[in-house]
């Protein structure tokens, strides 16, 4: 329109302080090109694995015991893979991949707990670990570093428990009105009992579930939601089939 910008100083430079502010927005966000695979995976392994927040994402809880790159156990049919060292076309062979509990909660120290391949290449227990050991690998991070941690070429950054509730509300504004979800009912948190009724659907028994999940309780039950459509779909005609029965006699006297 003809008027001067006032963001801009005489000398059509930009304004200190909005210059410093813009900077520090740059320096706070993650690089997304760096962040976003990081995300997927790490999301990937919440949902498969059960996780809790605290297990696969930074947070501010001082108790929490995030996976680390020593926790990862990979195997290629009965051999077990030296993920550490090994080339990544080996690691690419993978066929089985287990986390190994030390202090995260409800766990038994020591104890491995592992999935095999999902059959869909883009979201894969398997895949999301071997891409997490690359990166990590790549960057020489100690044995010790978080699973959630990925190098921004400057330095190490965590993937935070906020940055995957932002990626999931946005995911659920896009697609949400499909199944009757709203974003402000997804979190982080989320994952777990998404991965619960998933395996629900899928008729898992709830033994299987709950060793998954390491729920000591018929706490899952809480996370589970009994309105889901596979869950109750056939139950009508479950009950009819199964409710034509003939008693056994009575032995007569």
């Amino acid at each position: 329109m003809g008027f001067h910008d006032p963001r801009l100083l005489p000398s059509s430079k930009l304004e200190l302080r909005l210059n410093r502010q813009l900077s520090a927005y740059t320096k706070a966000d993650p690089p997304p090109s760096r962040v976003g695979p990081a995300t997927a995976n790490m999301l990937t392994l919440a949902f498969f694995f059960l996780l809790r927040p605290g297990e696969y994402a930074h947070t501010s809880n001082p108790d929490s015991s995030p996976f680390r790159l020593q926790d990862v156990h990979l195997l290629v049919g009965c051999r077990s893979l030296p993920h550490l060292h090994c080339p990544q076309h080996e690691l690419y062979a993978t066929t089985f991949a287990c986390l190994e509990f030390t202090s995260q909660k409800n766990g038994v120290r020591g104890e491995l707990i592992g999935l095999g391949h999902s059959g869909n290449p883009a979201f894969c227990p398997i895949a999301s670990l071997v891409n997490r050991i690359i990166h990590l690998q790549t960057h020489n991070a100690p044995q010790m570093t978080p699973l959630y941690s990925y190098h921004t070429g400057s330095g190490w950054a965590a993937i935070t428990s906020s940055i995957l509730t932002t990626t999931l509300r946005q995911a659920v504004t896009a697609i949400g009105h499909n199944f009757g979800l709203s974003p402000h009912e997804i979190s982080a948190r989320s994952l777990r009992s998404s991965g619960a009724m998933a395996l629900l659907c899928g008729n898992v028994d709830t033994d299987r579930i709950r060793l998954l999940g390491r729920w000591h309780s018929d706490e899952m039950l809480h996370y589970l939601h009994v309105q889901a459509f596979p869950v109750v779909a056939t139950i009508a005609s479950t009950m009819l089939t199964h409710g034509n029965f003939t008693l056994i006699p009575n032995t007569p006297h």
